[in-house]
């Protein structure tokens, strides 16, 4: 017979990261001969709380996997509900995913219900105990939260770090598996005239929702330092995401040192059919974080074989080994600048014998055994 595992967590019509994560996680395990079904939230955030557009993906629903929208965040007969029909259910492992305290008291009380059926196992994928963010109650959510868990999978040192301050109960860390969910590469020049983007010019990538942490800020500031520069680069920033805050402070850093002229806007949300070609076209993947657990950025890249720049902070140094897949650098502006010279200095091809070599480590598999051996 069969295991019974299911996913609770978001995922189409939901659109995003983690929805991307726990639909290819839902693949995996259905592939290991786990009956798998997703539990994904009719409603996610309320509007106030969500910074972008729309919480909701434009792309057709994933034909090989049961989702079924039944959580609603801020409803508790809801949370009772569910918690009811999960427990009856006795799957053999419920995955639930953890990336923001706000979900604590939800996700917090279906879990306990499921609980009480005293045959579930319940895994947490950790993305975030501490958040980047910080508001009143975070602690005291995380802590609810956390008590029903049997075991947790984290994907950082941070975040490890973070879960030992709150609990002693069993983590295993395994780096964050590949997207390998959006198709193959395309040729960088096919991909090019697909985004109407130069053919000649050397192209920098900041990709994904654009937050404080991932300091947008500190990148705009080094294209300034590199137009200062005479190096003849014609380097062109390519920033392809959604504002997740007020954009002005960014419209304000282009006009003082008049970037314009060196970066290409697409600050729309990218559905996933496109994602190939923003990531295909690029020659280099920067990500000038402030602060960080891990990035869905950064296996996207490897997915994609683009070598990286990330900054000293967090868990991205152990995730892009220096002058192999990428550079490490400081979290300033002139550090980054230097090293997006350097990175063209070395040239893609460099990089690319590390990066295919260090790619196989980046398995669903080991994420599907982790999970089973917890």
């Amino acid at each position: 017979m069969n295991k019974k595992v299911i996913i609770i967590g978001p995922a189409h019509p939901l659109r995003g990261g983690l929805a991307s994560f726990d639909e290819r996680l839902a693949q995996q395990f259905q592939e290991q001969k786990y009956t798998t079904t997703i539990h994904t939230f009719s409603l996610q955030y309320p509007n106030f709380l969500f910074p972008g557009t729309t919480q909701y993906s434009s792309d057709p629903a994933p034909s090989n996997i049961t989702i079924k929208v039944s959580i609603n965040s801020i409803n508790p007969f809801n949370w009772l509900k569910i918690g009811y029909i999960l427990k009856k259910e006795k799957p053999n492992i419920v995955v639930v995913r953890y990336w923001l305290p706000f979900m604590g008291p939800c996700l917090g009380t279906i879990t306990r219900i499921i609980k009480l059926n005293k045959f579930t196992k319940i895994i947490c994928i950790a993305d975030n105990i501490i958040p980047h963010e910080k508001r009143i109650g975070d602690i005291y959510f995380t802590k609810y939260f956390i008590k029903p868990i049997d075991a947790f999978v984290t994907m950082s040192s941070k975040v490890t770090d973070d879960l030992k301050k709150l609990t002693t109960k069993k983590a295993t860390q395994i780096v964050h598996p590949l997207y390998d969910n959006f198709g193959e590469p395309v040729l960088k020049q096919l991909a090019r005239t697909h985004l109407n983007l130069p053919q000649e010019a050397n192209i920098i990538l900041f990709f994904g929702f654009i937050r404080k942490y991932k300091g947008l800020d500190l990148l705009l500031e080094a294209m300034s330092i590199l137009n200062q520069q005479s190096n003849n680069l014609n380097i062109k920033l390519l920033i392809a995401g959604e504002f997740y805050e007020d954009r002005k402070v960014y419209d304000d850093l282009i006009s003082t040192h008049n970037l314009n002229n060196c970066l290409i806007l697409r600050t729309n949300f990218i559905s996933d059919s496109e994602v190939k070609y923003y990531l295909s076209a690029a020659d280099f993947v920067i990500q000038p974080y402030k602060n960080a657990t891990q990035s869905g950025v950064t296996p996207l890249a490897y997915h994609f074989e683009k070598p990286m720049l990330v900054t000293n902070v967090g868990g991205l140094p152990n995730l892009v080994p220096h002058k192999k897949v990428g550079l490490v650098t400081e979290a300033n502006a002139k550090s980054i600048a230097e090293s997006i010279k350097e990175l063209y200095q070395l040239g893609e091809n460099y990089f690319l014998p590390h990066l295919r070599e260090e790619k196989k480590k980046y398995s669903w598999k080991t994420l599907v055994d982790t999970i089973a051996e917890l």
